[in-house]
């Protein structure tokens, strides 16, 4: 089956991952959860920019690991993929995974925040859950809500 079309944009504020995220695996793992064509705009950041983003649009004063700003569903899915490397990083290593691996869920999660999932409720939840881990799977990686032990 073909994938929607997708326009990329790769930025790098935080440079220390570039080498982690080369655009035609970036694209690959974005494009796998797209529903519909879309333009992203993914943005790599550090903790500052990242606290300050967090802090401006969710009243919450600490950088996060990703954060989705979802602009339009229809016809055409636009939409800001900000990503904190620092946070990204902390969460990979508490995690036990690869730094990789734990990129590829956040991109395909914040992906799905784009097209209008969400996980506010527990029902919404296990919908996005359970399709995040489909397109991990499908992508080659672990379920990333199986227990980390299982992972391995």
């Amino acid at each position: 089956m073909a994938r929607p079309e997708l326009t990329l944009s790769l930025q790098f504020a935080d440079p220390s991952h570039r080498a982690v995220l080369p655009r035609h695996k970036v694209a690959r793992w974005i494009r796998a959860a797209l529903e519909a064509p879309a333009e992203i705009t993914v943005r790599i950041v550090g903790q500052d920019e990242g606290r300050e983003l967090n802090r401006g649009f969710r009243n919450k004063d600490y950088a996060t690991n990703v954060l989705t700003f979802d602009y339009q569903h229809e016809p055409v899915v636009v939409a800001d993929l900000v990503l904190c490397a620092p946070v990204v990083a902390q969460e990979a290593a508490e995690q036990g995974i690869s730094l990789h691996a734990h990129y590829a869920h956040l991109l395909v999660h914040g992906a799905l925040h784009a097209q209008g999932y969400d996980h506010e409720e527990e029902a919404d939840a296990q919908v996005m859950e359970a399709r995040e881990s489909e397109l991990l799977l499908a992508l080659g990686f672990a379920d990333p809500y199986r227990p980390a032990a299982a992972r391995r």
